[in-house]
């Protein structure tokens, strides 16, 4: 530890190796709180139509993904779809899809949860001013739903931020895999992972910090 070097941090360093790197988790964050929420909210309303047909699919495919570690995943995409469809499909892109695939069965949970926790009351008022189903969730029942849920949303957008590490086992230049590059090249490989370890918490404590606040404001509000 008394070998440790910190002053090769300087902003070519940063510039060239970390930056690229933070730009590409950051979007596969976006990307993938987006995309999983978007599915996420259809698989939710899959497993609450009451229509078995498509509660067994939804309830199928958010309980196994749930139970496959994320990293096995991105592997399994990243390898066999090139082999099925005779094509590779670029790390970038498969990092993209398996988040988004994989995420949506997390944010699935926190939207059925959201939906669950609206009182039935409103579910039957919009009824009965002849509302469809769809016309009661679009209107009545999702977006009082997601400002319950928008602290867990944003809880979970944290972890997914976190786990965009794991693209390096595919190749992907992510916000680590910037640091592991620049640990590299300058010589410096511990120096570099205590910085990226430093460099993640302070990101995901100023953004757990937020959400703290935004929890509190929506707790007033209420």
């Amino acid at each position: 530890m008394m070998n440790l070097d910190f002053s090769l941090l300087d902003w070519t360093l940063v510039q060239n190796f970390i930056l690229k790197g933070l730009a590409f988790s950051v979007a596969l964050t976006i990307v993938a709180t987006l995309g999983g929420i978007f599915f996420g909210t259809l698989l939710a309303l899959m497993r609450l139509s009451g229509q078995k047909w498509l509660q067994a699919p939804a309830a199928i495919y958010v309980n196994g993904m749930r139970s496959i570690p994320l990293v096995m995943v991105i592997l399994w995409f990243f390898l066999l779809v090139p082999f099925i469809i005779g094509r590779p499909i670029g790390a970038e892109y498969s990092a993209a899809i398996t988040f988004i695939a994989f995420e949506a069965a997390y944010f699935s949970e926190i939207m059925r949860a959201g939906i669950q926790s609206i009182p039935r009351g409103q579910v039957f008022a919009g009824q009965a001013l002849g509302m469809t189903y769809g016309q009661n969730m679009r209107l009545v029942i999702l977006p009082q739903a997601f400002r319950n849920m928008l602290p867990v949303l944003l809880t979970q957008t944290i972890i997914l931020f976190q786990d965009t590490s794991l693209v390096y086992a595919i190749g992907a230049y992510d916000l680590l895999k910037g640091f592991e590059t620049a640990g590299k090249n300058y010589g410096r490989t511990v120096e570099m992972y205590l910085l990226a370890a430093a460099t993640y918490f302070v990101i995901c404590y100023a953004m757990s910090y937020g959400v703290k606040r935004l929890h509190r404001r929506i707790a007033i509000v209420r």
